[in-house]
């Protein structure tokens, strides 16, 4: 029981000491001891002093692990020490600002800064943003008198540009004056005097004699002359070509007195009915060049005319002997489109060389030449048989011009497009006439009359640099450059059809013709990559596709009378018969 008490004593240390009586039992003297470990107070001491300066000291950008919790103040810190490696300037890139780097913000506005320091750059002085009151500059103080302490922005256009006058000005006098006489410059009648004491941009100054031209100034002079003078009275007409021809057949009448390009008198249509074609039936090569154009002599077909790019235009045998007919040589660049007249018996060609020919087919003969200083993109005779003497041609300028081939004069022009004109198509029994243009709309016309009907153009159309009118004269088949066909009506409102879309071939980029069969169950086309597409009218499917040529197959055209065949011309110059 001693134990026990004496026991708890020891654990309790505020209970009450029992009194050292001799009754009581005599102490036990046993060494206290502590569960808990030993503890290195070196070390603990250490560890608080290297928390305190890490709680001080800025974070280094480059550590991974923050062991801590950092105070505002050190994140923001400035960084010393050895520079970040993964920034040039040793900054970190969050604590950029500036293409520069970490920039303070100052008591100096961004403008007054740039201000100065580029009047310092060009002046020498600049004022000082420490100063406490008013002005002070810094620099050089002798520049500052003298421009009156004007700063680059303060200074006018005009007079940088005459201060840069007057510093040449200077120096070049500096440069004769120490040439010059000094009793010259001290006599007022003297030249010398005048160029010293000028006022005025005009004093000192005397006219000099007129010196004679050289040989070479004067051959220049006489060229140079001359070229003005082609350019001046050249702008109104295209350039002047020889025109040839050469037939290329046996006889250009036959025994009977007919002409080469008369009929045949047994060509008729078997029956009416088209067919798609399958192989390969002849190939006309004869142009150097890619081919741009070919159309069927009307009704019989039993010629092909054909415009090429080496400024030839040939007339080929298509019944017979498949042979070349005639060239008919008149342009001096590329031919860009060509028009029968109603009979046949006439045609034009539009070319590059910014003229229009009117030929006679037989004997190759140009009748008219026509031209406005402007490329012709496309020709159209009036298909009226009364009006075939009125000629339409759509310009670079924009314009569609009209001119009567009779008397050849401008009748009227059209003026409303925004674009060079690219096609020209009759409907409405001749009385109107759609145009399609660069500036992507199509827009309808009165015959004669130089205000538009009908403006078509929506934010999805694209250029359309072919139109086709079908063969019962209710729709315009147009080839738009977004790689579709689309159809419009050729009634009053001339909407768009949105049933009808033939698709498929590639085309952007290229002006491919599109057209349709005599009997109107099928639309065909040229495409970017030499095929012909064949669609079915009512459908819009495709019906076929034939591989014609090597690069673009531009141009096709169906055979008015032998309803199985087509013809198709290429940028490779051929031109080949289905």
């Amino acid at each position: 029981m001693d134990l026990l008490r004496a026991y708890s004593d020891d654990q309790n240390p505020n209970s009450p000491q029992p009194s050292s009586s001799p009754e009581a039992s005599p102490p036990r003297l046993l060494q206290a001891k502590s569960a808990a470990p030993k503890v290195d107070d070196t070390m603990l001491a250490l560890t608080v002093a290297k928390s305190r300066g890490e709680m001080s000291r800025p974070i280094d950008p480059t550590q991974h692990l923050v062991d801590f919790n950092p105070t505002f103040e050190q994140l923001w810190a400035p960084i010393y020490g050895p520079s970040h490696p993964y920034a040039k300037d040793g900054l970190a890139q969050g604590m950029r600002n500036h293409k520069l780097g970490f920039v303070e913000d100052a008591s100096i506005e961004p403008f007054v800064f740039d201000e100065q320091y580029n009047t310092f750059q060009n002046y020498g002085y600049a004022a000082d943003p420490s100063a406490s009151a008013g002005y002070n500059y810094v620099g050089d103080l002798k520049t500052l008198q003298k421009n009156d302490a004007v700063s680059v922005y303060n200074i006018p256009q005009h007079e940088q540009k005459k201060r840069k006058i007057e510093k040449r000005k200077e120096s070049e006098e500096e440069d004769v004056d120490a040439d010059m006489d000094p009793e010259e410059v001290a006599n007022p009648a003297s030249d010398a005097w005048l160029m010293k004491n000028k006022k005025s941009p005009w004093a000192g100054k005397k006219e000099g004699l007129p010196t004679e031209l050289t040989e070479e100034q004067k051959k220049y002079a006489e060229e140079y002359a001359k070229k003005k003078g082609e350019e001046k009275g050249g702008g109104d007409k295209g350039e002047a070509v020889v025109e040839k021809t050469t037939f290329h057949g046996k006889e250009e009448r036959d025994y009977q007195g007919r002409s080469w390009i008369a009929p045949p008198r047994d060509a008729k249509a078997t029956n009416d009915h088209c067919y798609i074609p399958k192989r390969l039936v002849h190939t006309w090569s004869g142009h150097t060049k890619g081919v741009s154009a070919i159309r069927f002599f009307p009704k019989y077909g039993h010629l092909l005319l054909s415009a090429g790019m080496d400024t030839k235009v040939k007339i080929w045998d298509v019944f017979n002997t498949g042979k070349c007919m005639r060239t008919y040589m008149g342009h001096s660049k590329a031919v860009r489109d060509i028009c029968f007249s109603n009979d046949g018996s006439k045609f034009l060609t539009a070319g590059y060389d910014k003229n229009i020919k009117y030929w006679d087919t037989e004997t190759g003969q140009v009748i008219t030449t026509f031209s406005t200083g402007k490329v012709p993109y496309v020709v159209k005779l009036n298909p009226d048989e009364d009006k075939q003497n009125v000629l339409l041609a759509g310009m670079s300028d924009k314009k569609i011009v009209q001119w009567d081939m009779n008397e050849g004069k401008i009748t009227q022009e059209y003026d409303q497009h925004l674009g060079a004109v690219n096609t020209i198509t009759f409907v409405d029994n001749n009385r109107r006439f759609v145009t399609s243009s660069d500036d992507k709309s199509l827009r309808v016309w009165e015959f004669g009359i130089p205000v538009v009907i009908k403006y078509i153009s929506e934010p999805h159309m694209h250029s359309m640099p072919s139109i086709s009118l079908h063969p019962n004269s209710n729709w315009l088949a147009a080839q738009s450059m977004d790689n579709q066909i689309l159809i419009y009506s050729t009634r009053e409102k001339f909407q768009l059809n949105k049933k009808k879309r033939f698709a498929g071939h590639v085309v952007a980029g290229y002006a491919c013709q599109v057209n349709f069969s005599p009997d109107g169950r099928f639309v065909f086309s040229g495409d970017g990559e030499g095929r012909c597409w064949f669609w079915d009218w009512k459908s819009c499917k495709v019906f076929r596709t034939l591989k014609c040529h090597e690069g673009v197959c531009i141009g096709a055209a169906w055979h008015p009378l032998e309803q199985s065949k087509v013809a198709t011309c290429g940028w490779d110059g051929l031109i080949k018969y289905w």
